[in-house]
Parts: C-alpha cells; sequence; structure tokens
C-alpha cells in the first residue's frame, strides 16, 4: 500500500536519492545533506508547533508499505517570504503614445516583484520514476490539500505553486541565458542550487530592478515565458483542474509560470467531507470511485487512496486500510474524490 505520512529524520537517505534523481530545475530539493537534513528538521518543527514564526513548512513522503522505500516527496510552505525573499516576475504591460506623433505602442515587460510574499506554496513535488503509476502521482500531489482542509488555520488566503520553466536535457534554459547569465555570470545550474540551498541574498543584489522589455529578448526566450517543462505538464494540468489558474506570474531564472488560487477554492480542499469509518470489507455491488482518505491527526497525518462508495453515511475501510490511517471502528476521516466529477 502507498501511503502519505509526514518525513522524519530516518528519511533522509530515501530524500538524498530522491534529490539526485530529480535534476536541475527542483530548487527545493537541492542535492545538499545538510540542507536537506535541515529541512527535515523545520517540518518536524512545524509539525510539532514549535517552529519560528515565519518559517513553518510541512513535508510529506510517500512511503512504499511493501519495503519502507520513500517513492515520492511533496511539501507545503505556510507563508513565503516572511524569512526568505521570494523573488519572481510579473509580466506586466508599458504603454508609450505619441498623439502628435501618431503613435501607440503596446509593450510586455517583467517587473521583479515580492507580489506573493505570505502566501501558501505548494513544492517540493517530486515522485521516483519507478512510481509513476497506478495514481500515485494524484495521491502524492493532491493529498496536500486534505491537510490544507483540516488546518486551514495553518495557511494564507492564497496557495501558489512555481511549475519548472523550459530547460534541455543538458539543464540549459534559453531565459536563462538570454537575461539571467548577463547579471550573474554563472550557469543556470548553479544559480538554481544556490537558490535551493538558502543563498538567496545575490538575487536581490544582482538582478535588475527596472522592467525588462520582452522585445528586447531573443524569440526562443520570448517562447518560453510563461511556459512548462514537458516533464512537469502534467502536474500543472492536475493543478489546473483543481482550480489552479496562470496569473502572469514567471520565475526569475526559467521563466516557469506560477499558478495560483484562493486557499478555500481548491476543489479538493471545497469538496472534501468528513465521514465516520466503518471497518468491513466493500462490498462488490457498490458503485465504487477513488478516494483520497486521511486522518485527523496533526502531528501524525496520513493519506491513502481506496476504492469506495462515495458519498455515503460512512466509509468503508479495510482493516489494513484503517491501520495504514492509525484509525478505527467508529474514528472519524476526512474523504474526497480523487478527481474532479465531469458535469453533466
Amino acid at each position: 500500500m502507498m501511503l502519505i505520512r509526514p518525513i522524519r529524520q530516518g528519511d533522509l537517505p530515501g530524500l538524498l536519492e530522491l534529490a539526485k534523481s530529480a535534476g536541475v530545475g527542483l530548487t527545493s530539493l537541492p542535492v545538499n545533506e545538510e540542507r536537506l537534513a535541515r529541512r527535515i528538521a523545520r517540518s518536524e518543527q512545524s509539525f510539532a508547533g514549535t517552529a519560528e514564526e515565519g518559517d513553518y513548512g510541512y513535508v510529506f513522503v510517500l512511503e512504499d508499505s511493501a519495503n519502507g522505500k520513500v517513492a515520492g516527496i511533496c511539501a507545503i510552505e505556510a507563508a513565503v517570504g516572511l524569512k526568505e525573499a521570494w523573488y519572481n516576475y510579473r509580466v506586466g504591460t508599458i504603454v508609450h503614445a505619441s498623439e502628435e506623433l501618431g503613435v501607440y505602442t503596446r509593450h510586455d515587460t517583467l517587473f521583479l516583484s515580492n507580489d506573493h510574499t505570505g502566501y501558501s506554496e505548494l513544492c517540493s513535488l517530486f515522485l521516483h520514476p519507478d512510481y509513476r503509476a497506478n495514481k500515485n502521482g494524484g495521491l502524492l500531489s493532491k493529498s496536500r490539500f486534505l491537510f490544507m482542509a483540516a488546518f486551514p488555520a495553518l495557511f494564507g488566503k492564497i496557495t501558489v505553486a512555481e511549475m519548472r520553466g523550459v530547460s534541455d536535457e543538458n539543464g540549459r534554459s534559453p531565459f536563462w541565458e538570454s537575461l539571467g547569465r548577463h547579471f550573474f555570470s554563472i550557469d543556470f545550474a548553479r544559480a538554481d542550487y544556490l537558490t535551493g540551498v538558502g543563498q538567496k541574498a545575490f538575487v536581490a543584489e544582482l538582478m535588475p530592478k527596472y522592467p525588462v522589455y520582452i522585445d528586447f529578448l531573443p524569440p526562443d526566450a520570448q517562447a518560453v515565458i510563461g511556459q512548462t517543462h514537458e516533464n512537469t505538464r502534467p502536474a500543472v494540468a492536475m493543478l489546473q483542474a483543481e482550480g489552479f489558474r496562470y496569473e502572469g506570474y514567471v520565475d526569475i531564472f526559467d521563466a516557469g509560470p506560477t499558478v495560483q488560487t484562493y486557499t478555500s477554492e481548491v476543489r479538493a480542499v471545497k469538496e472534501s467531507r468528513l465521514v465516520p469509518v466503518t471497518l468491513a470489507e466493500p462490498s462488490s455491488d457498490d458503485a465504487r470511485e477513488w478516494l483520497l482518505v486521511s486522518n485527523q491527526s496533526l502531528e501524525d497525518f496520513r493519506v491513502v487512496l481506496i476504492e469506495a462508495a462515495y458519498p455515503a453515511a460512512s466509509l468503508a475501510l479495510k482493516p489494513d486500510q484503517a491501520a495504514a490511517l492509525n484509525v478505527k471502528d467508529g474514528d472519524t476521516v476526512r474523504a474526497v474524490t480523487l478527481s474532479p466529477k465531469e458535469k453533466a
């Protein structure tokens, strides 16, 4: 059985292996043992309620209960930019007009922004290639919404997610080569790594403070602004189905899009329901569907994916499913369909 649970220090070796297989572009999962160990510790403090103000972040792993392997990771930052500044570009418009000359032109521009300060962020989503099947991706990504639904006071009114931008098989980003390299004089992978390990001061020190005219960039750089890496497109589609939308913000390094929505309007948050548990084998006659099911514990939060009849007065769980969730007969769980129901 595949199980979502909070990360713990014993997961460090497995997390390091995941980071090595993630490649360039996932800045929140750097191949740095010390940094990852600190992140695990911060997550444990967050679940315990003892983290520093402005430093709460919750990290979850997908565990294969058959062998104990860490098969994936996902996380939520409670409020970004309160301790380490969070930068992105806002795609805007500048108009140049002269009535006397009869000239009116519109130019797309990039403005360095901290607009998302205080928002919650979905981050660090990565699933090991060996486990990219059997709806594991949906379980890993959407399990976070049940946590946000259960503990809304921990999160901001808006949630964002930065999507990986376009780069080639060698990690070369056309946007970085056309813009960032001129100000940083380092490779994209190096800049990406430095932000991942928390060394972000250089961004404010070196990035241009004035609007960047997109027209001045080469065509290949212009073409990738707001575009997603091909490996990340399924994740974008999944978030869009949950209500997330691109609102004109992009990453300062690879120009990947940032999607966002009101936290309370996320489909899986809004539609999730509390139901009592019944320990029983589900009837084969029931019309069943895939459900995300979580317990109601903060520090020992668990999520599994099951097939069951829904909605119903109670949720029938097999003994092994109840054991994975650490619930017993009569306890209350939160449930929601894995995917939005198609409208008739």
